[in-house]
C-alpha cells in the first residue's frame, strides 16, 4: 500500500513539514507496511517557500535585503526544475513576521526588499517565476519593488520618493527609462483574495489594520494609493486598480500585474503545478492532507484542501483529511474530493493546549483513522 502525505500547516503550530512529520509517525504505526511518502504543501502564502523545499529538489539561494522598514535581512528565494522555475516568497523580505508588533506601520513599510528578490531571480534566466505574496507588512503598491527593479518615483522637487505607503501622496512622475518588463517571463503570482486596490475593499481598509494603521492611516494610505493609480495608469496606458486582486499584499498585486505583467492565479493551483502533484499521484492507494481549520470555506472557496481534494478525486485516489478543528459550518466535503475528514481533538481542551500538543494529536489521530479506513477496506 502507497500513502501520500500532504498537509499544509496548522498555523502558528506547525509547519507544513512538520505535520507531514507526524502524519507519517501515525500512519507508521497503523500501517507498518505500508510505503509512506511525504510531500507538504502550502497555498501560496507564507511557509510556501519551505514546503518547496520539503517536496522537492529546490536549490536555496540567499540575499541580503531591505526588509520592510529598511534593515538588511537575509531573504531566500528558490530555483526549481534545474532552473527553469524560480520562486520568490515576499513574507521572507517584506513581511510582517520580520517585524515587532511596535515597528508595524504600513505608512512607512516597503516592499523594496521585495523587488530586490525578484531582480536576483529574473537575472537566473528562469521561464517561469512563482510569486507568493502572503504575509505582507507592506501597504506601498508595489511601488518600493518598482524602485528596486530600476524604476524612479520622484516628488514635485524631482526628488526619489522614499520609503513607504504615505509617501505616495507627494508622487509626481514616474520614470521608466531604467525599468526593463521581463517579457521573455511568465510570471504567476500566489493570490487567493479579490479584493481591489482601492475603496472600503480595498488594499488600505481590509488589510491595513492588521498591519498597524489605525482609521486615519487608511484615509490616508486610501488616497495616497489612488494617485499612485491614476500616475500609473498614465504612464502604462493601462488601469488595474479595479483587477481583482490587485489589493492583495497591500497593493503588491497591483504592481505586479501592472508592471510585471503577472497573472494573478489561485496559490493551491500554482504550489501543487510547481511539486508536480498530479505525477505524485501515480501508484498512490491513499492520500492524507491537513489544515488548522476545515469549514465552509474551504468548499466555497477552494482552499487548500479542496484544492488538493480535486485532483485526488480526478486520479480516483482517496482523500483523508485532518483538521485542528471542523467548522460547525461544514458543507458537504464530499463535493470536493474528500472521502473523509476528522478533527484531531479527541476530548474537549483549549485552543492553547491544542496547539501546544498539535504533534502528538496529529500522530494519534493519523493512526486511529487508518485503522478506521484499514479495517473498512478490509471488510469490504
Amino acid at each position: 500500500m502507497r500513502i501520500l502525505l500532504a498537509p499544509d500547516s496548522y498555523k502558528g503550530s506547525l509547519t507544513s513539514p512538520e505535520v507531514a512529520a507526524a502524519m507519517a509517525e501515525g500512519a507508521r504505526a497503523a500501517a507498518p507496511e505500508a510505503e509512506i511518502v511525504q510531500l507538504p504543501v502550502s497555498d501560496g502564502g507564507d511557509g510556501t517557500l519551505d514546503a518547496l523545499v520539503a517536496a522537492t529538489d529546490a536549490e536555496v539561494r540567499r540575499e541580503t535585503v531591505i526588509g520592510p522598514r529598511g534593515d538588511q535581512v537575509e531573504a531566500r528565494w528558490l530555483l526549481l526544475d534545474g532552473g527553469r522555475t524560480a520562486y520568490v516568497e515576499m513574507a521572507e523580505a517584506s513581511g510582517l513576521a520580520l517585524l515587532p508588533p511596535e515597528r508595524r506601520d504600513p505608512k512607512l513599510t516597503t516592499t523594496y526588499g521585495t523587488g530586490q528578490l525578484i531582480h536576483a531571480a529574473l537575472a537566473a534566466r528562469p521561464a517561469r517565476l512563482l510569486v507568493g505574496i502572503g504575509g505582507s507588512a507592506t501597504n506601498d503598491g508595489g511601488a518600493g519593488m518598482l524602485q528596486a527593479l530600476g524604476a524612479r518615483l520622484l516628488d514635485t522637487d524631482n526628488d526619489p520618493l522614499p520609503p513607504g505607503g504615505a509617501a505616495l501622496e507627494r508622487l509626481q512622475t514616474i520614470k521608466l527609462s531604467d525599468f526593463q518588463r521581463p517579457d521573455a517571463v511568465e510570471i504567476l503570482v500566489a493570490c487567493d483574495v479579490t479584493n481591489p486596490l482601492l475603496g472600503p475593499d480595498g488594499a488600505s481598509a481590509i488589510y491595513g489594520p492588521q498591519k498597524g494603521a489605525t482609521a486615519a492611516d487608511i484615509e490616508l494610505l486610501d488616497h495616497a494609493l489612488t494617485g499612485f493609480a491614476d500616475h500609473v495608469a498614465a504612464a502604462l496606458g493601462e488601469d488595474h486598480r479595479d483587477d481583482p486582486g490587485a489589493g492583495a499584499a497591500g497593493g503588491l498585486g497591483f504592481g505586479l500585474v501592472a508592471f510585471l505583467g503577472a497573472r494573478l492565479t489561485r496559490g493551491i493551483e500554482l504550489v501543487l503545478d510547481a511539486i508536480h502533484f498530479d505525477d505524485r499521484l501515480a501508484g498512490v492507494d491513499l492520500a492524507l492532507s491537513g489544515e488548522g481549520e476545515l469549514n465552509a470555506q474551504t468548499v466555497r472557496f477552494g482552499k487548500t484542501l479542496a484544492g488538493i481534494g480535486a485532483r485526488c478525486q480526478k486520479a480516483g485516489v482517496p482523500l483523508l483529511a485532518l483538521a485542528g478543528g471542523l467548522g460547525e459550518d461544514l458543507a458537504d466535503y464530499r463535493t470536493v474530493g474528500i472521502t473523509g475528514a476528522q478533527s484531531i481533538i479527541p476530548r474537549p481542551m483549549s485552543l492553547e493546549e491544542a496547539m501546544a500538543q498539535a504533534r502528538p494529536l496529529t500522530v494519534d489521530a493519523t493512526r486511529r483513522l487508518l485503522e478506521i479506513f484499514l479495517a473498512g477496506r478490509a471488510a469490504g
